[in-house]
């Protein structure tokens, strides 16, 4: 029975290749998004899930209270990972963890600049990098050890056994010895590291550290087996509490909290100082996408399957007269539907492979076609089974229930109820494809106005170097020696490059401030010419200047900070402020300008001169068209001035395009899912064109008899369709409107969703309409009426 059942429906298959094919080349399409999609969150959920402990493994995050706001954050204190670990005895390990340090290491005359962290002892007992060499517990027991990973050994040693216990320098100042090789942390590790430094050292060389008022690090914990999370949650909400002094919780209240480790990659967004979302969204979003385009590819296969059935008829009606059951009939029908659609995914299976590498790079993965492994070929099984179904379900219900007499008179005519069941579908398709136009264009235009928005300062033409070694010692030197060497416009100090300033301060005071305020500010180190090298626009007062000595105790503030403190009358210049308990004044005040990602709105700033501080970057202004120019000088000063290091230097402006991955990555995949819903709709709406055609043969014939032209014809069977797009546009705006107005809530700084958008969508998806059936209704409205009339 299965073997007649397949040699039927290979025949028909090849009977009626274009219908084939059509139906093939739709749902290989609609698999291969799916596949797509299912790869890459599959591989997102994947993510820090690779350790043997990450049922017990926590992140400890802050709840920050201030001006009646709650703000949620994953740095903390330095030292607070081990005094979690001596006071509650539910917590089996803690460590401290400061990623994305930066740092020169030297070996020989073989000198590199590597990628690392910090962090506690009990970091690898925590967490499953294999290590390939020295152990675990000793990895970073003393503050002379260092752990670096493969790669790090292999660059320096040439393999880890030759690079365990040997000595590698650390930014030309501090020898560390090797206690530990571990693997590269793979694609699945949210924290990416060549080596990780021993936290003792970290609070001896940072020593604000130290301190509980400042943060930093991020705090991991691992809980004994049997603890309770919640528990063990509830006790460390006000543990903050007695390690703040009298001052200092004066202007602001902690609270901390728990997430598990695992889920920190998807769920790393905040909302009144709780976790809720965050890349979790996306990847709820694109599920549904991989759904409703395997779903449009299945209303294709229905559609297209419908409008052959008039040349199927008689072959059920014969089937059904020689004995044939209603149910061998479905079982046939969804049969070549599953046959179908496997080939289908053989196609599938192939351009996925082909379109991977471009996915990979759109999405910045690494996936790869994981063929080996059984529980994908289950996948792909299953998706088989289930679109097959679903796409041959309502053609072989519809077959298998006509009726053998009406078949065989020439009698067949389809009930309103199916025609309007199949404008129904197509309504539905072309309601998402112009659903996914509107989503594409919204998301388009609001990542271009993240990406060129005036953020209030000049990023054009401006890099900037990290200062490493005795650079900040010479710094004067340095600057001198670059003044009017080609390219260079300006050089100024600052500890935080411009569009990432992100340092609090939680201790602010100034004149009359209510002792109940609870104020945050952001500050930032600058030197001489900060504000005339990002063209910062001053409102009141006046630049920090050489002519004030004083001026190393002076704050320039923002339009936000101006606000928080209130100076009114008078104004604030030369009124007082401190920070860190330093008395200053305030000597100007600059018009508010983003310092930060546009996630997060605009901040109290303060902006205070030293030149000499000992970490942070040189910021350096080129002549318009003359970068490289510009770089070439900085690498021949610094070369003189730090030899010891090599050069290397970041564009402001690629920096601040890096802060909006995630929004670059949706934007291009809403692209091109966008274009393939509606060509794949299209394919539906050929196959409703075919069937009305066919239905409307002898119709068509008695109109061109009776002199109707051929333009009334193609008007008269295009009408039909674009009415159809038309009724789906009405459908799809308002759903498009709520979506994007929800997601772009998200944005402090957005775009406003203007009118015309949904009439390009429109305009863009009837075009479209117009062109797929245009062939078909040119075609029917060209047919000699004698073959139309002409008696079977």
């Amino acid at each position: 029975m299965l073997k007649n059942l397949f040699k039927t429906a290979w025949r028909s298959l090849l009977r009626n290749k274009t219908f084939s094919l059509l139906n093939i080349l739709g749902l290989s399409l609609g698999i291969t998004c799916s596949l797509l999609i299912l790869l890459w969150v599959q591989d997102e959920q994947k993510m820090d899930a690779f350790h043997r402990n990450k049922a017990n493994l926590y992140d400890v995050y802050e709840r920050v209270f201030s001006e009646g706001k709650v703000e949620g954050a994953y740095w903390t204190p330095g030292p607070l990972a081990a005094e979690l670990k001596r006071k509650l005895p539910e917590i089996q390990y803690a460590s401290s963890f400061n990623p994305d340090q930066s740092a020169t290491f030297e070996v020989g005359e073989k000198i590199i600049t590597m990628q690392g962290a910090s962090a506690d002892s009990d970091f690898f007992k925590m967490f499953s990098y294999p290590i390939l060499e020295g152990t675990a517990a000793s990895a970073l027991d003393s503050r002379d050890k260092i752990a670096i990973s493969r790669r790090m050994a292999d660059n320096f040693f040439g393999s880890p056994a030759a690079a365990i216990n040997r000595t590698i320098r650390y930014e030309n100042a501090v020898n560390f010895r090797i206690a530990a090789v571990f693997e590269d942390p793979g694609t699945n590790s949210s924290d990416r590291f060549d080596y990780v430094l021993n936290w003792p050292f970290q609070l001896d060389t940072v020593t604000w550290l130290k301190e509980w008022i400042y943060r930093s690090p991020k705090t991991y914990v691992q809980l004994k087996p049997g603890v309770s999370p919640a528990a063990v949650d509830g006790k460390i909400t006000h543990f903050m509490d007695s390690y703040l002094t009298s001052r200092e919780a004066a202007g602001f209240h902690i609270e901390l909290g728990l997430q598990r480790f695992d889920e920190m990659y998807l769920h790393s967004t905040f909302r009144n100082g709780r976790t809720y979302g965050g890349r979790i969204e996306y990847v709820r979003l694109f599920t549904v996408v991989a759904i409703f385009i395997l779903l449009i590819a299945c209303i294709n296969f229905m559609n297209l399957s419908t409008a052959r059935s008039v040349r199927r008829a008689k072959e059920v009606g014969i089937r059904k007269t020689i004995g044939a059951a209603r149910f061998s009939l479905v079982l046939q029908f969804i049969g070549e539907a599953i046959l179908m659609v496997f080939l289908a995914a053989i196609v599938s299976l192939a351009l996925t492979w082909v379109i991977l590498p471009v996915f990979d790079n759109i999405t910045g993965k690494q996936i790869v076609l994981p063929l080996s492994r059984p529980s994908f070929w289950g996948i792909v099984t299953t998706l088989i089974l289930l679109t097959g179904f679903v796409a041959g379900s309502y053609p072989a219900l519809f077959l298998s229930s006509l009726k053998p007499v009406k078949v065989l008179k020439g009698t067949l005519k389809f009930s309103p109820a199916a025609f309007w069941l199949r404008k129904g579908l197509v309504i539905f398709q072309f309601s998402l494809s112009i659903l996914l136009i509107i989503g594409m264009m919204v998301i388009s235009r609001q990542v271009t106005y993240l990406q060129t928005v005036n953020l209030g300062f000049d990023r054009e033409d401006l890099l900037y170097i990290p200062v490493r070694g005795d650079l900040y010692k010479k710094f004067t030197a340095f600057k001198t020696e670059l003044s009017g060497m080609p390219g260079i416009q300006a050089v100024v100090r600052t500890d935080q490059p411009p569009q990432q300033t992100g340092a609090h301060a939680y201790d602010i005071e100034w004149e009359g401030k209510n002792p109940a305020t609870k104020a945050v500010v952001i500050h930032v180190t600058v030197g001489y010419g900060f504000l005339k090298m990002l063209n910062l626009h001053l409102l009141q007062g006046r630049d920090f200047s050489r002519e004030y000595p004083t001026d190393t105790s002076a704050y320039i503030i923002n339009e936000t900070a101006l606000k928080l403190i209130g100076y009114k009358d008078p104004g604030p210049i030369g009124r007082p402020l401190s920070i860190f308990g330093d008395k200053c004044k305030i000597i100007g005040v600059v018009k508010d300008f983003h310092f930060k990602s546009l996630h997060d709105p605009i901040e109290p700033l303060l902006i205070n001169l030293n030149e000499a501080i000992s970490w942070g970057y040189i910021l350096v202004k080129s002549q318009p068209g003359r970068t490289r120019d510009a770089i070439a000088s900085l690498q021949k000063v610094y070369r003189e001035m730090e030899p010891k290091f090599p050069f290397t230097y970041l564009f402001a402006d690629e920096e601040y395009q890096r802060l909006y991955n995630s929004e670059q990555m949706v934007g291009r995949l809403s692209d091109g899912f966008a274009i393939l819903a509606i060509f794949i709709s299209c394919l539906g709406l050929l196959g409703l064109a075919i069937f009305t055609s066919e239905q409307r043969t002898k119709e068509i014939g008695i109109r061109k008899i009776l002199g109707a032209s051929e333009g009334s014809i193609f008007r008269m069977l295009s009408k039909d369709f674009l009415q159809l797009v038309g009724l789906a546009f009405l459908i799809a705006s308002p759903v498009a409107w709520l979506l994007m107005q929800n997601w772009l809530r998200e944005y402090p700084y957005r775009i406003d969703i203007s009118w015309w958008i949904f009439i390009v969508a429109g305009l863009a998806a009837l075009l479209i309409a117009l062109l797929t059936v245009s062939f078909q209704a040119i075609k029917a409205a060209l047919i000699n009426p004698v073959q139309s009339l002409r008696s079977e």
